[in-house]
């Protein structure tokens, strides 16, 4: 029984195949629709229903209101727990992150087709959701980032897996300074891999009734393929130039060598560029630990899908615990003086042992909560 909540909406929508479509609305709009442990709880049981029935021929999810498809996670229940407990694995940090990886996994693991309409902004845990659908439109109003570095995480939803996937050090780029992608830089690094207009929302949603759907998921994904495909050639508003596209070489000659070394370059940059300047800054105001945690998050060596979310799990609760989340969430969301007073003044400065036990898993193999993941 999935719980009760009005912050997710579920429909249905009829086919002239006789099948149906499921849709999943964020709808928390003046929260820019950011998730909650209710919302994520309903859509991993409803997902999982749809999933086995045989009349849903493919699932889109989206967002209420043109401003967000998902703006992350909502925190604040988590910060609560953490300066509750300090030191401390908390209860409400180990149930969010495990159901809402459970619902990122079980996106990335869906047979049918799953379209994410992944309209302004997208940031942290919405990016689990785009990352883990098969089909992700990003239209002329995507803003898509990974912020984690401001509030003392790293890009966990499966970061440590599709980050490392994007060209060049691009990843590495996107999890250090936050960078804000537009809809073209995410279709260049493969976040999104469909471009429509805002405006085609409601054509695309017609279309889709329209078609044939058949029981095959294989035939269905090809047919979904086809319709976007039609549809973005016929965009009023072309794809912009991706930014991270035309500047992939520099990005690269910024994320070379160690994190130590990535900092002192950025410490030294002057630019005009705007882009960049925006990034640098986020960069230097971010936490020490994080930018430690995502420098080793990106010299991971290869995980399985399942081992990905395995590993973000025990570094999430730690982060939580005994890393600088509830100092950044305090300064961010919380007082809201944006002056957070970090563990550590400088990534050079972070004790190795606290690394260490950050990125120590607090369960062995058999213990772990998502030893079940394939």
């Amino acid at each position: 029984m999935k719980p009760a909540t009005n912050d997710v909406i579920f429909q249905t929508l009829g086919t002239i195949s006789g099948q149906q479509i499921g849709v999943v609305t964020l709808n928390i709009e003046k929260a820019l629709n950011a998730l909650n442990l209710d919302m994520v709880q309903a859509m991993l049981a409803q997902l999982t229903q749809w999933q086995s029935d045989d009349n849903i021929a493919m699932v889109v999810l989206d967002g209420s209101g043109e401003k967000a498809f998902c703006a992350g996670g909502d925190v604040r229940a988590l910060y609560q727990a953490s300066i509750d407990t300090p030191g401390e694995v908390t209860e409400a940090a180990q149930t969010f992150f495990e159901q809402e990886y459970r619902l990122d996994y079980l996106l990335h693991t869906y047979d049918k087709p799953v379209l994410v309409w992944a309209d302004g902004i997208v940031m942290g845990g919405g990016v689990g959701l785009m990352a883990g659908a098969s089909h992700r439109v990003v239209t002329e109003h995507s803003r898509i980032a990974m912020p984690e570095v401001t509030i003392g995480l790293y890009p966990d939803v499966g970061g440590s897996y599709f980050l490392n996937t994007m060209p060049g050090k691009s990843g590495l780029f996107l999890g250090l300074t936050a960078y804000n992608m537009s809809g073209s830089d995410a279709y260049y690094v493969g976040l999104g891999n469909h471009y429509l207009n805002r405006d085609d929302k409601h054509a695309l949603l017609e279309a889709l009734s329209s078609i044939d759907w058949v029981a095959s998921a294989e035939s269905n994904h090809q047919k979904l393929d086809q319709l976007l495909e039609a549809m973005t050639g016929r965009c009023q508003i072309p794809m912009a130039d991706s930014v991270l596209a035309l500047h992939q070489q520099e990005i690269d000659a910024l994320m070379a060598g160690s994190v130590a070394e990535i900092a002192a370059r950025l410490a030294d940059l002057s630019t005009d560029e705007k882009w960049l300047s925006r990034a640098v800054a986020t960069f230097k105001a971010g936490s020490p630990i994080s930018q430690a945690l995502i420098y080793a998050q990106a010299n991971l060596t290869e995980m399985s899908l399942a081992e990905a979310f395995q590993f973000e799990l025990g570094l999430s609760v730690q982060c939580c615990a005994i890393g600088d989340f509830a100092e950044g969430v305090r300064a961010l969301l919380i007082d809201k003086d944006r002056n957070p007073q970090w563990l550590f003044p400088h990534v050079e400065r972070i004790e190795p042992s606290v690394l260490s036990q950050l990125l120590a898993s607090p369960w062995d193999e058999q213990t772990h909560p998502l030893a079940d993941l394939a």
